[in-house]
């Protein structure tokens, strides 16, 4: 609800929307839990935008190490913890502009992203290239898959992805199935790996064109076979943490040069580690740990956007071709929606669905219900 005992205007005077001194958030807790906590909202200064939020997008490996790593605090808590507001993916509308903004107006529908600002909370502030117009057909739930799915469009860009290419994609949690997702539409053949079955399922139910368990199958003999023994052009870790044992099987499964040296490109999203050895010389690396130029740039996500005819892609522009795609239909994001929490529950539903991590894939989170 509004408190209206208070008004927050704009800096150019173009707010009309009464807006509430104080927001709710969720917070990590520091002993496993999700809890919640109040936070005055902070001001909206130039540059940014006060937003309304409708809902919001856990994303569990850079937000809380994972379900199961949720589950390892509630037996090892944390003493004296502080409670940690979290978050960077959600939707709502814009109630309020700070001076400069000229992109977007109060009322509009808008998908926003960034760490610190576009959180799990009821209202939050975020600079005005951070935010973009949600088509009219998605919805707040969909609109909150921005982040990641722009996330795994610049790891296709960083991949240089050309058509009818083989790639794998090693972990398939949300990055993962959006990225392997967004390799299909860029024209590759793609099979995903992952040791949990829920994760393999749903990547088949939405397209993906196999999946393999490295618990169950010769993962190497069955990605050559994927390839018609050609061997991969492109392989993706979707993962964070210890990647040596995914790295060697990506080696495995990757073209042979006729003097014996494995090639192709491997793009590491997120913080996967791994020992660089000598056999990977003539494959090329890269990093894409983010979604796209601009991101962490604050001139550029307060300021002006970069002259399009140099940068074509940006983060921005990533996300709204992200949300263009899920509009379409070419990016179900649906079907990786697994639980949907009232904020104001998130507490009590969260412990319960600890208790099968393997079980959670998408989860968003409800502050309100958008009538359509």
């Amino acid at each position: 609800m509004l408190d209206k005992r208070n008004t927050i205007h704009s800096t150019d005077g173009r707010s009309t929307r009464r807006s509430p001194r104080s927001r709710i958030m969720a917070a990590l807790m520091g002993d496993g839990r999700i809890g919640l906590i109040s936070q005055q909202i902070p001001e909206c200064r130039p540059g940014m935008v006060l937003v309304e939020v409708y809902a919001s997008l856990v994303s569990p490996g850079t937000e809380l190490a994972g379900w199961r790593g949720l589950t390892a605090q509630r037996e090892n808590p944390q003493s004296g913890a502080v409670p940690q507001p979290f978050g960077y993916s959600n939707t709502g509308v814009v109630i309020a502009l700070g001076s400069g903004v000229k992109s977007l107006k109060v009322g509009d529908r808008v998908a926003c992203i960034g760490a610190g600002y576009a959180q799990h909370a009821d209202y939050v502030v975020v600079p005005h290239n951070l935010c973009v117009l949600l088509p009219s057909s998605v919805t707040m739930a969909q609109g909150t898959y921005g982040m990641l799915a722009a996330t795994g469009l610049h790891a296709v860009r960083r991949a240089e992805a050309e058509i009818g290419e083989n790639t794998a994609v090693a972990g398939l949690g949300l990055v993962g199935q959006l990225t392997a997702r967004l390799f299909q539409i860029a024209g590759h053949f793609v099979i995903g790996w992952d040791t949990v079955p829920l994760r393999c399922k749903i990547a088949k139910r939405w397209g993906i064109d196999a999946t393999a368990d490295p618990r169950k199958a010769d993962l190497v003999a069955e990605t050559r076979a994927f390839t018609g023994g050609m061997g991969l052009d492109a392989a993706v870790v979707a993962f964070g943490g210890d990647a040596n044992a995914a790295m060697k099987n990506i080696e495995a499964s990757m073209k042979i040069s006729p003097d014996a040296h494995p090639m192709g490109r491997v793009i590491m999203v997120g913080n996967p580690q791994f020992q660089y050895t000598g056999s990977m010389t003539n494959i090329d690396i890269r990093r894409a740990s983010r979604t796209g130029p601009g991101y962490h740039d604050p001139v550029w996500e307060k300021g002006a956007d970069y002259p399009s005819v140099f940068m074509r892609w940006t983060t921005r522009t990533n996300l709204a071709l992200c949300l263009r795609l899920i509009a379409e239909g070419r990016l179900n994001v649906d079907v990786l929606t697994t639980h949907t929490v009232p904020l104001q529950d998130v507490e009590k539903r969260i412990a319960a669905m600890l208790g099968k991590p393997d079980d959670i894939l998408g989860v968003v989170f409800e502050m309100r219900r958008e009538r359509r």
